[in-house]
């Protein structure tokens, strides 16, 4: 069973989200509820629960700080919140899983799922890496990003990628180690969450990062070289886009 703890500040919604792995998630056991951050930390400190399903906005205090206040980050984590831009994308930018107000069962199923196979963890980084993000929210080379494979969990600072290129619902990330590490997620989702550090998506299947392009190749439809001799085409309907860009980056 995995022994999990509530928190969120309503009790409808702690309500509801019970009843609903009361009757969809029969491997979750409900030891504790908690209403605010301080109830939340002395619940977690007494009851070493495996996971937290976690409000992010509550009055005071907000659930990062339940995070925060713990000695330790072993514990497993599922967000559930209304939509917040920032902190949706730090969540993501740490690969940790969240549901959206008012919660989907089939995403609540996936992410329990999700958990039952890493419980038993000493650690958890993605949490770690979460709240280091946080510490520097406007520091952005002190991000980096969780790129979880079948083998680890490769935490990368964006100015180390190369560039991206997708494969069906996978993603080969190519790095200035010479190294590629491949993700079982789709490369839109990294497009959206690499815009603010430099990258640009020049055709459906690649996303490269400026920093490391060495030419424009007019060939065709365009092509970028980059610095790893990598030649990466440029779609017709982006080219436009991709030139804008490109102007802007090296005035």
């Amino acid at each position: 069973m995995i022994r999990t703890i509530l928190i969120d500040d309503e009790q409808r919604n702690i309500e509801n989200l019970q009843g609903l792995l009361q009757e969809y998630c029969p491997a979750v056991q409900v030891i504790a509820t908690a209403m605010d951050v301080d109830e939340a930390v002395g619940k977690i400190r007494d009851l070493q629960p495996d996971l937290l399903l976690l409000d992010i906005h509550m009055p005071g205090k907000n659930g990062f700080e339940v995070l925060k206040a713990l000695p330790d980050q072993s514990v497993e984590v599922i967000f559930v919140t209304a939509f917040d831009q920032y902190a949706i994308q730090a969540i993501k930018f740490s690969a940790i899983d969240y549901l959206l107000k008012p919660v989907d069962i089939d995403d609540l199923k996936t992410a329990i799922a999700k958990v039952e196979t890493k419980i038993g963890n000493r650690s958890n980084p993605q949490v770690a890496n979460l709240l280091e993000m946080l510490k520097h929210q406007g520091t952005k080379e002190e991000h980096r990003l969780a790129l979880s494979s079948l083998k680890e969990t490769r935490f990368v600072r964006p100015a180390d990628i190369i560039r991206c290129e997708s494969s069906n619902a996978y993603t080969s990330f190519f790095l200035v180690t010479g190294e590629s590490v491949v993700v079982s997620r789709p490369i839109f989702e990294y497009s959206e969450l690499l815009a603010d550090y430099g990258f640009i998506r020049c055709h459906q299947s690649h996303l490269i990062n400026r920093k490391y392009i060495k030419s424009l190749l007019k060939e065709d439809s365009g092509y970028l070289l980059l610095e790893d001799d990598s030649k990466i085409p440029i779609s017709r309907n982006k080219k436009e886009t991709v030139l804008n860009k490109l102007l802007t980056h090296f005035k």
